[in-house]
């Protein structure tokens, strides 16, 4: 096994080009591409690609890239890789055009003059945010994906051009800075390479991990390649052996069929010695084949011609062609022992063959001659860009899109069946949750269990291939927080997002309210008093939408319910508190204890029923309840405006907790006697802590759960008729 131990030095000074292949080099001309272009597109339109790269040499002139090259090499480079994908002309023209908004001034409408509304709007799509000013780079960087992802839902075409684009800034990363290069590499391998997995873009995405791999670790990957090209010529003689062999069980049989050799990627590797604990052998012991054939039919004929010549390993056939993967990926894999070794064989058609390559990309090459293969991977991506903009209207901000992309770009599926036998692909490790947010936000917002192969299952365990799941909802049923520490999907993790965030809306609704008509009653008045202009007024002055937003505001602590009364009463829009008492007037607020995600209770001075309490705002978070001789709550003029004088409801079962320290002498058995104590005062001990004071004395801190004042006062009667005890009192930091 490679020892990961000599893998830790770092060369920085390692370029890719060396491991994996230089760049398109700098004679690279548009006449060359033309050349290229020329066997799938007609001379118009190959022109218009021409006026485009010499519209983008003009505006790029003087610019040069970090290498010395001209800048007008790379967006030739990436016109390259696209000609190799076949796509249109318009992705052609955008490549070459992608960088000219963000680097040379030429705004977008003059590229749509030029070129047209589409190519602009790619170009655009493609574009960094670059006018705005970003609290981070991690905000940047989210910003531009989500801006992104809009031009996605737009025209899927912008993704492609930023893969090619990524690829060739990978492919010539070398002479960035260190730091630089790291970040750039790191971003390619959390989201543009499993992109272009989701996609089905294996040829592009195996390059960027591997480019990205390099990057990162280029004594690993230095170290990995030349015991790879080792162990290839060491094995030349074996593999051409299996290969002759497949070759005349084919003709054996009459079955049209070419062979490939498969190589192992330098990443894949590294992952499979990293996360499966795996050695070098072990990984590279496996010889890897692809058959190229011309039907789906002649596919099966192939996979029962090599079960016949090898015998296959049990648990190890996978159908991706009656069952594509989420990305459109179609083959049969099988695996075979013969000749002391593993035999990994995948068998598919040219066009099964073009689409696992280029994925989406290959709806354009197959543009004039349609077939159901493509438009079924079309619809997957369709679906796919579709979830995109779901999850991005329900996050809150692009920091909380970009992590719920991230989770959603799983390279690898389950299948499960619905009880009508509806097949569903999941990210592996999905749960019954995630589930049923697949089916439909409804249905998982609703659910509170699951049946799996019929038997009732955990909401929380991983699905496996296979299995039936059904949901069971009821009406009036709301997510649970806890489904966020173990649901997968994006979709499901925005969606409870979603509704926590609306349901703290509605408590904070709620709580404004209650606020607002406090202090409007020590007005003398109340909100239905209140003139629909002047509650019009104070609307606008305050900047929110509606008057519900501005209650919402009060709600979780953001604004005062006193100066909004005030701004309510006079009419006026005042924006400082004068320190008056009037707020003091009129009864306090009622509180419960139980009023969900707003209302908090302070662990510093732990108030129960009975003390006497009063509120704090707390910006965005609602309201901290403090007793109100806690030494935490301000004492300028000021803070205690803040404060909101509250009441205890009569009814409250629910326990709280208080922190009681209880002096007594060391006898033995006396710890069983206060537990006991509180017992028989039907207390409840949340937690215990012994003190030595000294050989004769003892400290115990005790946190014990009581319904009110009056139960406290009995549990701590009870523990002071223990003749041991010498002091008991209730800990208020």
């Amino acid at each position: 096994m490679l020892a990961f131990g000599f893998f830790c030095s770092r060369f920085s000074l390692f370029t890719l080009q060396s491991l994996l292949g230089g760049a398109v080099s700098a004679e690279a001309t548009v006449e060359g591409l033309a050349k290229e272009l020329s066997s799938y597109l007609d001379t118009n339109r190959i022109n218009q690609v021409r006026r485009a790269y010499y519209y983008a040499e003009q505006a790029h002139e003087g610019q040069m890239r970090r290498s010395g090259d001209r800048y007008i090499t790379h967006p030739l480079a990436v016109a390259h890789i696209l000609a190799d994908l076949k796509l249109d002309h318009q992705s052609l023209m955008a490549a070459m055009l992608h960088d000219v908004i963000e680097d040379t001034g030429i705004p977008k409408d003059a590229l749509s003059d030029q070129f047209g509304e589409d190519v602009a709007e790619l170009v655009d799509g493609v574009s960094k945010l670059t006018q705005i000013e970003f609290r981070s780079r991690a905000e940047a960087q989210a910003e531009n994906f989500q801006k992104m992802t809009l031009a996605m839902a737009r025209d899927i075409r912008v993704i492609l051009v930023k893969l090619a684009d990524r690829l060739h800034n990978m492919r010539t990363l070398g002479p960035m800075p260190y730091e630089k290069r790291l970040r750039i590499a790191t971003e390619t391998l959390d989201i543009y390479a499993p992109i272009a997995n989701r996609l089905g873009m294996h040829s592009i995405c195996t390059e960027l991990e591997d480019l990205g791999f390099s990057s990162l670790y280029p004594m690993r990957s230095r170290y990995i390649s030349k015991a790879v090209e080792k162990l290839r010529g060491s094995h030349r003689e074996i593999i051409d052996e299996i290969r002759g062999r497949l070759q005349e069980k084919l003709e054996e049989r009459g079955l049209p069929g070419r062979i490939l050799g498969r190589e192992k990627h330098l990443n894949s590797i590294y992952n499979k010695m990293k996360f499966k604990q795996k050695s070098f052998h072990e990984i590279m012991d496996v010889y890897a084949f692809r058959i190229i054939t011309d039907t789906e039919d002649d596919c099966y004929r192939i996979l029962g011609a090599v079960h016949s010549l090898y015998k296959p390993l049990p648990g190890r056939f996978k159908d991706y062609i009656a069952m594509p993967k989420a990305n459109g990926y179609q083959s049969l894999h099988t695996t075979l022992f013969g000749m002391h070794v593993n035999i990994e064989i995948q068998i598919r058609t040219e066009e099964m063959e073009h689409i696992a390559n280029n994925g989406i990309a290959a709806h354009w090459m197959y543009k004039n001659e349609p077939s159901s293969v493509t438009s079924v991977n079309q619809s997957r991506v369709d679906r796919w860009v579709q979830g995109l903009m779901e999850m991005r209207e329900r996050a809150d901000d692009s920091l909380e899109f970009i992590e719920h992309v991230k989770v959603d770009l799983f390279p690898d599926e389950i299948y499960v069946f619905t009880p009508k036998g509806k097949i569903m692909e999941l990210p592996s490790g999905a749960t019954p949750v995630d589930f049923a947010y697949a089916i439909h936000t409804d249905i998982g917002n609703a659910t509170v269990a699951c049946r799996i192969n019929r038997n009732l299952g955990s909401l929380s365990q991983p699905l496996q291939s296979g299995q039936t799941v059904e949901v069971i909802t009821a009406p009036g049923a709301r997510p649970n927080p806890a489904w966020l520490s173990f649901v997968v999907t994006g979709k499901a993790r925005s969606s409870i997002r979603h509704v926590l965030k609306n349901q703290k809306r509605t408590e904070s609704l709620e709580l404004g309210k209650a606020l607002l008509k406090k202090s409007l009653k020590g007005f003398g008045t109340s909100l239905s008093k209140i003139s629909d202009s002047q509650i019009d007024a104070v609307v606008k002055h305050n900047q929110v939408t509606s008057m519900d937003d501005l209650v919402s505001e009060i709600g979780l602590g953001n604004r005062m319910a006193y100066l909004v009364a005030r701004q309510l009463v006079s009419g006026e829009s005042e924006t400082a508190d004068t320190g008056s008492d009037d707020q003091s007037r009129g009864s306090p607020v009622t509180i419960r204890g139980t009023e969900g995600l707003l209302v908090r209770f302070a662990s510093c001075c732990k108030p129960i029923p009975g003390d006497p309490v009063v509120g704090i705002m707390d910006s965005g978070k609602g309201m901290m309840i403090h007793s109100d001789t806690c030494s935490r709550l301000p004492e300028d003029d000021e803070g205690r405006a803040r404060l909101t004088h509250l009441k205890w409801a009569k009814d409250i079962t629910d326990e709280f907790s208080v922190e009681l320290r209880v002096e007594l002498e060391r006898q033995r058995g006396v710890i069983a006697e206060v537990a006991n104590a509180v017992a028989m005062a039907d207390g409840n001990i949340e937690r215990i802590n012994v003190e030595e004071q000294n050989a004769r004395l003892g400290v115990v801190s005790l946190v014990v759960h009581v319904n009110g004042r009056r139960h406290l006062a009995r549990v701590m009667r009870r523990i002071r008729n223990i003749r041991a005890v010498t002091h008991i009192n209730r800990v208020r930091h």
